[in-house]
């Protein structure tokens, strides 16, 4: 009696599992009970190649689970204008994951809140941002006293190997630095820098590995693994992170003039607002634990994303010497001298153009990309999807679209250049992401990546180490695309 009472109900839970639980999503990959579809992504880390073969198995619409969670994956894009684009309210709010609470100690920042606590401050921060020149000649400036900071440091060390990575980030660090809390990483604050890039580093190493990300996705599983549980994992680097933020905020609530109109840097134009709106009557809005999360996300978004493709875009040229070559034809027809490069000589370098293009298909830095959901019911392409329903704007996957991209996987800018010589626009290159949420600082991004890499191409000729070769373009170990970290021998192009 017993078996068959067993035998009955595990009928009746695969049942639901793999039918009727499903029954009115887009078709996608069986998804296993309680994992979904988590272990394909560690099959082919860091999870492209599952998206691509999904994509040509089900169509530009299926759904991916995870864990017990069911997304809706939009992989191509035509689908994407179709629904983020032209339709970006339906899709712009984020689902909310546990772990994000415990991190921020609740519903804070910009980069998973949703409603009123989102729209106001990316307004405000979008506001602020412009306010201090970012895209405009004002940021210019600020970012190429960091160019020739990096040439200073690099010229020091001419003709020998080097580590290249670490400059970099050193100047990204002190460009966001800047933006938040008014100043550069130097004498005293080195040891500060010194501290946030272990902080950095450790964040890259755990948020990469797969028990890390079973944990997030799985966690009715999750608890029991072995070992530190992810709130553990996460304790210590929420503690320093934010004792560095509270004591820059606190610091500046010190020293603000608050008559004076004008800011400083972000922090400051913040704590002068909720000044304001506090004696308004409003003490929520803008708290200073809001002020902190604003600042991790800010960080993050400012400092990683644009130092992973830095990193990678002189490891992808130093796989093909014949692209560092015709970066510096193109650079001696239009600069034809050690002068820096500005955002005006932009329009006349084509292909210093493409390579950043290409730069960024190829980096390809997020593999699945942000957790949206649906703000209302709605439709998607002819299936029913209910409001709260998990969707995903796979843009890895619009940018290895072979019918747009051919041998998608190989490094090639000129597929950006079209036949007269021009640079060609390609709309399915979205690595900033499309709708709403289209990323917060993808001016600032745009000219950091074009200033740092062309100045960078026109000063140096760059070869690979004889000591350790060249850098690893391997993807496959991590759930994730993290900076590369490597030396090489830089020669000075002119004298």
């Amino acid at each position: 009696m017993l078996i068959l009472i067993f035998s009955s109900v595990s009928c009746i839970w695969l049942f639901y599992e793999l039918y009727w639980k499903r029954r009115n999503l887009p078709p996608g990959p069986v998804p296993l009970p309680f994992f979904g579809n988590v272990l394909s992504l560690s099959a082919e880390k860091p999870g492209y190649e599952a998206f691509r073969k999904w994509t040509k198995k089900y169509g530009d619409v299926f759904t991916f689970w995870l864990g017990s969670k069911p997304f809706v994956i939009i992989s191509s894009y035509s689908r994407l204008k179709e629904t983020f684009i032209r339709d970006g309210e339906t899709y712009m709010n984020k689902v909310q994951l546990n772990f994000q609470h415990f991190l921020r100690d609740g519903n804070f920042g910009v980069a998973e809140t949703n409603g009123e606590v989102w729209s106001t401050h990316r307004r405000f921060a979008l506001s602020t941002l412009r306010d201090f020149g970012v895209g405009k000649d004002l940021m210019q400036e600020k970012i190429l006293i960091e160019v020739q900071e990096i040439f200073d440091k690099f010229d020091a060390h001419l003709d020998q190997e080097q580590q290249i990575d670490g400059v970099l980030n050193n100047a990204v660090a002190n460009m966001i630095n800047q933006l938040i809390f008014g100043y550069r990483f130097e004498d005293e604050k080195l040891e500060e820098l010194k501290k946030l890039r272990e902080l950095m580093t450790y964040q890259e190493n755990f948020f990469t590995r797969f028990k890390t990300n079973f944990q997030i996705y799985v966690p009715q599983l999750a608890r029991f693994l072995p070992g530190k549980t992810l709130e553990d994992g996460l304790r210590q680097w929420k503690f320093d992170f934010f004792e560095f933020f509270n004591k820059q905020i606190e610091n500046h609530r010190q020293n603000i003039d608050f008559d004076s109109e004008e800011s400083q840097d972000y922090a400051e134009a913040y704590l002068k607002e909720q000044k304001k709106r506090e004696a308004e009557g409003d003490l929520v809005t803008f708290s200073t634990k809001q002020l902190a999360n604003m600042c991790l996300d800010l960080w993050f978004g400012g400092l990683a994303t644009t130092n992973i493709t830095l990193t990678w875009t002189i490891s992808y040229i130093l796989h093909h010497p014949e692209v560092q070559r015709k970066i510096h034809e193109e650079l001696d027809q239009v600069i034809s001298s050690d002068r820096l490069v500005t955002t005006a000589d932009k329009s006349e370098l084509p292909y210093m153009n493409a390579v950043m293009n290409e730069s960024q298909r190829c980096a390809n830095i997020v593999p699945i990309n942000l957790l949206h959901c649906t703000t209302r019911d709605t439709v998607i392409a002819g299936y029913p999807i209910k409001e709260g329903t998990g969707v995903i704007a796979q843009i890895s996957t619009v940018m290895l679209d072979e019918k747009v991209f051919p041998e998608p996987y190989k490094f090639n800018p000129d597929r950006f250049i079209d036949k007269n010589g021009k640079l060609k626009k390609v709309e399915e290159l979205v690595p900033f992401s499309v709708g709403k949420r289209q990323c917060l600082g993808e001016g600032l991004a745009r000219m950091e990546l074009f200033l740092f890499i062309s100045n960078f191409f026109n000063r140096y000729k760059i070869s690979e180490s004889s000591t350790e070769g060249l850098p690893s373009l391997d993807k496959s170990k991590d759930f994730g695309v993290i900076p590369r970290k490597f030396k090489a021998v830089l020669a000075r192009r002119y004298q």
